[in-house]
């Protein structure tokens, strides 16, 4: 049956000449013999002390700010016993991974609607741009839940202060894409504590 499993990696996001601490969480959907990880912040060995001994189908990466694809190559090398998982990423974020990865790109593109399957269930692909231009969330029907990256946070949505975002986009994408899904929907964001679709509702009122 599958399962979310989580942990917490601890780093910088670096973006127009600024970096900060940041804290990001990692997520990994699948079963006991395989699964997907969503992002790849920080560090490698925290987040396969996760996946541990099961099979990665993929690295699935909500968009491409440093903070969550940084290292996604050294992970693509290192996953399944060093025979490799492909990384997924939406085409529109192309700008931002190559500000953090000039030599590498990408395995496999997200789009909209695209199935992901994995350990007995699906995760549906959300092009939510807004935050970033190939921004994505994974919504899990079977579990009850959504994977929303950058885009909704616990108390509203994410930045759009920076390059390559815009607010109005995001406000956008979050009601006609998350604010769909059931209320009860839990959200597990990219950084901080767990919401709802219903809570967040009020937010964007």
């Amino acid at each position: 049956m599958a399962r979310v499993d989580h942990a917490v990696s601890s780093g910088t996001f670096t973006l127009d000449g600024e970096t900060f601490e940041v804290d990001n969480n990692i997520w990994v959907v699948g079963d006991d013999r395989e699964c997907v990880v969503i992002d790849a912040p920080h560090d490698v060995a925290d987040i396969l002390a996760v996946v541990g001994d099961r099979k990665v189908k993929a690295i699935v990466c909500t968009h491409a700010h440093d903070d969550h694809v940084r290292v996604a190559p050294a992970l693509r090398e290192e996953a399944n016993g060093g025979q490799g998982a492909p990384i997924m990423l939406h085409p529109d974020d192309r700008p931002l991974w190559e500000l953090t990865h000039t030599k590498y790109l990408w395995d496999l593109d997200l789009a909209d609607g695209l199935p992901i399957e994995v350990g007995g269930t699906t995760l549906r692909v959300l092009h939510t741009p807004g935050h970033a231009p190939g921004a994505v969330c994974l919504y899990a029907p079977d579990l009850g839940c959504v994977f929303t990256g950058d885009t909704l946070f616990n108390g509203g949505p994410g930045a759009t202060g920076r390059s390559y975002s815009d607010y109005d986009l995001i406000k956008e994408s979050i009601r006609t894409k998350l604010f769909a899904l059931p209320d009860d929907t839990v959200v597990h964001t990219g950084h901080g504590d767990d919401t709802t679709i219903g809570a967040e509702k009020a937010s964007l009122a």
